[in-house]
């Protein structure tokens, strides 16, 4: 038997504050549907649908419809609140960890770190899932904020990252350009030889927070894992040290990354 999907807490709270200021404003779904219709093809039936949680609603929509039922911008902020990172899997935790960082480290061992991927490699990963696609790009906010000034990063990557084709030739070659466009003084990036090291077992994150305390973030093939436990910290700090002694040097990794482009992807 199917199993049935899941539906987002976050969504229903949505749709039962969206219902009570369409009842307020003594319209129907159809109706409600009509006034948000014009270049969106809303329904009755989706207008019921983002009500029960089982769908999730443009922003477009929640703000035509917040205009349209008097919501004063209430609307628009729970779609912030509520609905804009609902595509989120329910045990994704990360992202606010990862918004109120001051420093971000971070290593891969076969994919570009997902706030420096491009939307078109994010969509090759994700199965061109926009949703999911549209999220993970937004948490890239996060390295041209002005308020508070963005983390310090620093990324660590294999180097089989550098030949695992993901969405083709134009897509990797686009990545990496822009990848290597993104380094400044906040933002580093370096390439671990392809050789046995300890992150060989998972990608994982560890962010420093304002306070100095760290929480790590780890990848599995189920779910990912937000973990503070100090012996699991160092632990992840001892894999860290032995990856930043293999790394190449910024410049190297840049030459190295540009080489690869140009003779596998080019």
């Amino acid at each position: 038997m199917q199993k049935r999907a899941a539906i987002s807490p976050t969504l229903v709270a949505f749709g039962r504050r969206f219902r009570r200021y369409r009842e307020a404003a003594g319209l129907s779904q159809e109706r409600a549907g009509r006034r948000a219709n014009e270049g969106q093809g809303v329904t009755g039936q989706y207008v019921c649908q983002v009500e029960q949680g089982k769908t999730r609603c443009t922003r477009e929509f929640a703000e035509t419809m917040d205009r349209e039922l008097g919501a004063n911008g209430d609307l628009v902020e729970l779609w912030d609140d509520l609905v804009m990172d609902a595509a989120f899997p329910t045990w994704f935790d990360w992202p606010p960890v990862e918004s109120a960082a001051n420093e971000l480290v971070s290593f891969h061992a076969t994919v570009v770190d997902g706030l420096l991927q491009t939307p078109a490699y994010a969509s090759a990963l994700l199965y061109g899932d926009k949703e999911a696609v549209d999220a993970r790009m937004r948490r890239q906010n996060i390295l041209t904020r002005d308020d508070p000034s963005p983390p310090l990063l620093s990324f660590l990557m294999d180097e089989a990252v550098l030949y695992r084709d993901v969405g083709g030739p134009q897509v990797m070659q686009d990545q990496f350009e822009y990848l290597v466009s993104r380094i400044s003084d906040r933002l580093h990036v370096q390439v671990v030889p392809a050789t046995a090291h300890l992150g060989a077992s998972g990608a994982f994150t560890i962010a420093t927070l304002e306070d100095r305390t760290e929480v790590a973030y780890v990848e599995s093939a189920a779910r990912g894992l937000t973990m503070s436990d100090p012996d699991d910290l160092a632990a992840m700090s001892r894999t860290l040290l032995e990856l930043r002694s293999l790394a190449l040097p910024q410049n190297q990794s840049i030459d190295l990354i540009r080489r690869t482009v140009e003779k596998r992807w080019t």
